[in-house]
């Protein structure tokens, strides 16, 4: 069974059964005997598809962003947002995705030669909870438009959510099989892994759990794309407009609560703008309304889980007591529900928690530094390479960007994730890109046609 526990409140919320094996085999068994219809299918008949579900998530949204608010504590706000983006990244692959696969003609010693991109089979998604509409189109939506079958096997903690999901494709008349959700247990993941009739898998999550399906996945000798955590940097220079950093940034650390794996996390500030970047950071993040997140005017709501919140303030005490200084929060509040404050932390040093660990909410560790050489060697001084910020002027900052060890770069922005924008990271971060027509391009055959008699 899978139990949901509302982390507003901290009681159970529902509990939903899981799949078994028998119900996997009949899952893995549709999605095979859908994949030869679906991959004949063209380009403007796949789009169809796409872009119903992504109209009737639109004329859904209350309900299906409501479902976040529940299961992992999204404030409505930022839920109804998610929704919107999910049916943006149906739509733009609807729209571009013969494109992005267009076949391409290379010159050799054949008539004709080119490489046309085919699909593969049925994918397997292993989606988290933090964003559960979102990444699950990030997921499908390329895949399925690629001429895929996608089999979601979603977060246990967002049950309802994930099955909201498939009722979208189905109530669209979507052909039977093409997207399905799976409930596994987390020890069935291997099996379905395993299982020949799965071609590929996408997986975003942690480090731990990310090096566990990669090797499952290379086992079978199966391609995947792995998303995965970061100590994400954001550099301010001494030349940068520092309002506009500061609100960015702002927005960066405690959106979703800061429970997001492209956050602002490492925020480095050359030494003669530090102490007035930092008033400047602690005043947004001292204005920020933490609370109930089905209210409207809630910008901050709890952490998805009690154990997630005990390990971010074993993070936070542990860098404070390395001699870190608390500007802001840092302490477990009362009351019911898994809630955790904004909080800010000052004269953080490399080695502490919050520089070697992934910080999962909305705290921000402020490092000191001397020059923008020093900035650029500290954020790149982490095993993570997911995603960073540059605040400097534009020509610095893109001077800057082919030096960090990320997998994108945002000069003078807010760092997120964009279906026309490959996405994705490096060395601990995983390997492949989601999104943009990098994305579309991880699941399919990139197949070389060589059409004779020779010219040679």
């Amino acid at each position: 069974m899978l139990t949901v526990i509302d982390p507003t409140t901290g009681s159970e919320l529902h509990t939903l059964p899981a799949a078994d094996r028998g119900e996997l085999d009949a899952t893995l068994g549709r999605a095979q005997e859908a994949f030869d219809g679906w991959r004949r299918r063209s380009f403007a008949e796949r789009a169809a598809v796409l872009r119903a579900v992504a109209a009737r998530m639109r004329d859904d949204i209350e309900r299906l962003a409501l479902l976040m608010t529940e299961e992992m504590g999204k404030p409505i706000t930022e839920a109804r947002g998610e929704v919107n983006k999910a049916a943006w990244a149906a739509e733009h692959y609807a729209e571009h995705a013969e494109a992005y696969l267009a076949t391409d003609v290379i010159e050799s010693d054949a008539t004709s030669s080119y490489v046309q991109y085919l699909p593969l089979g049925p994918v397997l998604g292993i989606l988290p909870w933090n964003a559960p509409f979102w990444l699950a189109f990030r997921f499908c939506a390329p895949a399925l438009m690629a001429g895929n079958t996608c089999v979601m096997k979603h977060d246990p903690h967002v049950p309802a959510c994930a099955a909201a999901i498939a009722e979208v494709f189905e109530a669209v008349g979507a052909p039977p099989g093409v997207f399905q959700n799976l409930p596994l247990q987390t020890d069935d993941v291997a099996t379905a892994i395993a299982d020949p009739r799965i071609r590929a898998v996408s997986f975003t999550g942690s480090e731990r759990a990310g090096s566990a399906v990669a090797a499952a996945a290379a086992a079978e000798l199966k391609p995947a794309v792995l998303e995965l955590g970061g100590s994400d940097p954001a550099i301010v220079l001494a030349d940068a407009d520092l309002d506009a950093a500061a609100a960015a940034i702002a927005t960066m650390r405690i959106i979703n609560a800061g429970q997001s794996c492209i956050a602002a996390k490492r925020i480095i500030v050359e030494d003669s703008i530090h102490d007035r970047f930092v008033d400047l950071l602690q005043e947004r993040f001292a204005a920020l309304v933490v609370g109930d997140p089905r209210e409207e005017t809630t910008q901050i709501g709890p952490i998805a889980r009690d154990d997630l919140r005990e390990n971010l303030h074993r993070q936070v005490r542990q860098t404070i007591d390395a001699g870190a200084t608390c500007r802001l929060g840092g302490e477990l509040p009362e009351g019911d529900g898994f809630f955790y404050p904004v909080t800010l932390l000052t004269d953080v040093a490399p080695g502490m928690t919050a520089c070697v660990e992934e910080t999962f909410g909305p705290v921000a560790a402020v490092l000191r530094v001397g020059s923008a050489e020093e900035a650029l060697a500290l954020a790149n001084d982490t095993p993570y390479g997911l995603a960073a910020s540059v605040w400097t002027s534009t020509e610095r900052g893109e001077s800057m960007a082919a030096d960090i060890e990320a997998g994108q770069v945002a000069v003078n922005g807010v760092v997120k994730t964009d279906p026309r924008l490959p996405s994705g990271g490096v060395k601990r971060s995983g390997y492949g890109r989601e999104l943009g027509p990098h994305g579309i391009h991880e699941f399919v055959n990139a197949q070389q046609v060589w059409v004779g008699p020779s010219t040679a």
